[in-house]
């Protein structure tokens, strides 16, 4: 089965089960994200769709982002820059985040980072993000 086919698969029972549609316009923003490595904004999303799909609006996109994190099929990661980025991993994870250029790049750590803290017993943890900011190598 082709790749685009599995994906188109994937959205659908994902999308019905929330009431969503699959379009073709999800399709390419679920596709290209599923592509890259790095974690794009909307803008950027849109720029490498509209080579694609020449009408398609940014409008259209950030909806389309929109429903595939309500579907929970994308992660939307908010940044104190104020530009959302999206990564099609959903699993707890962790991540870089370059001071210069801004790229955020997944990182993968094998311990349970919550058993090492002293959290009040009072809270209870549900989850937590964990981000490494600093440089790449092409900004240090």
């Amino acid at each position: 089965m082709k790749r685009i086919e599995v994906i188109k698969r994937l959205l659908k029972e994902k999308l019905e089960l929330k009431g969503g549609n699959l379009t073709e316009q999800r399709v390419a923003v679920f596709d290209y994200l599923s592509q890259v490595e790095n974690h794009p904004t909307a803008e950027e999303v849109f720029l490498a769709v509209k080579r694609k799909m020449p009408k398609i609006s940014l409008a259209t996109v950030y909806k389309n982002l929109e429903a595939l994190v309500e579907c929970g099929l994308i992660s939307k990661l908010a940044h104190g820059d104020g530009a959302a980025r999206y990564d099609i991993r959903t699993d707890q994870h962790y991540h870089t985040h370059c001071l210069k250029c801004g790229k955020i790049l997944d990182m993968d750590i094998e311990d349970d980072l919550l058993a090492g803290l002293s959290i009040p017993e009072d809270f209870v943890a549900t989850g937590y993000r964990l981000e490494l900011l600093g440089h790449c190598s092409n900004c240090k």
